[in-house]
């Protein structure tokens, strides 16, 4: 089985809560919608919080100046990070553990890298670095099926999110046990 991302840009936080809202009342759960924007409070209390508790979430959010209060603070796993090259980003949902983790390899690919490590096709996420560089602020939501691609993607477009792009994850196979390769006869000596 194979899920699937939904990806889109949002020019303002006040627009990011409005759309985070919206997918949870759709009934989409809180932990498959990420959000990730350029930290440019330097919150550097902020950077050693990685809170997966909703009302944890939100005190941390709350107490950074608002950077991530709100409807953002209530998404699961909050924290800020530090990708090579492009600098502090604020990161929830599962956005940021794969950016955790790519963060840690991806110092000569930067944000672009660690994007199409998580699927997303190398031009789009270049699009997106460059927005998220202007200020802007990705959102992502995480599917299990097609139906569900698009009514996000009706979520995105009755909200004006703009550079909407979807993308396969694939999931891991479940090991089965191979059969044994046929053996060949040996050539004769010559």
């Amino acid at each position: 089985m194979s899920r699937k991302a939904v990806f889109g840009i949002v020019n303002s936080q006040r627009l990011a809560e409005t759309v985070v809202s919206d997918l949870t009342s759709a009934g989409f759960a809180s932990s498959d919608i990420s959000v990730l924007l350029p930290d440019k409070g330097g919150t550097r209390d902020f950077a050693h919080e990685k809170n997966t508790k909703a009302p944890e979430g939100a005190a941390a959010g709350a107490g950074t100046g608002g950077i991530a209060g709100g409807t953002l603070g209530l998404l699961a796993g909050i924290g800020a990070l530090a990708i090579p090259g492009f600098g502090p980003l604020i990161a929830a949902g599962p956005l940021l553990a794969a950016l955790s983790g790519a963060a840690v390899g991806a110092a000569v690919g930067g944000l672009t890298g660690a994007l199409v490590g998580m699927g997303i096709p190398e031009l789009e996420a270049k699009q997106y670095e460059g927005k998220i560089r202007q200020g802007n602020i990705l959102i992502s939501v995480h599917t299990e099926d097609g139906k569900e691609v698009d009514r996000v993607k009706q979520i995105f477009n009755n909200l004006e999110v703009s550079d909407i792009g979807s993308t396969t994850e694939s999931a891991v196979p479940k090991a089965r046990p191979s059969a044994p390769a046929p053996l060949r006869p040996s050539a004769p000596p010559r």
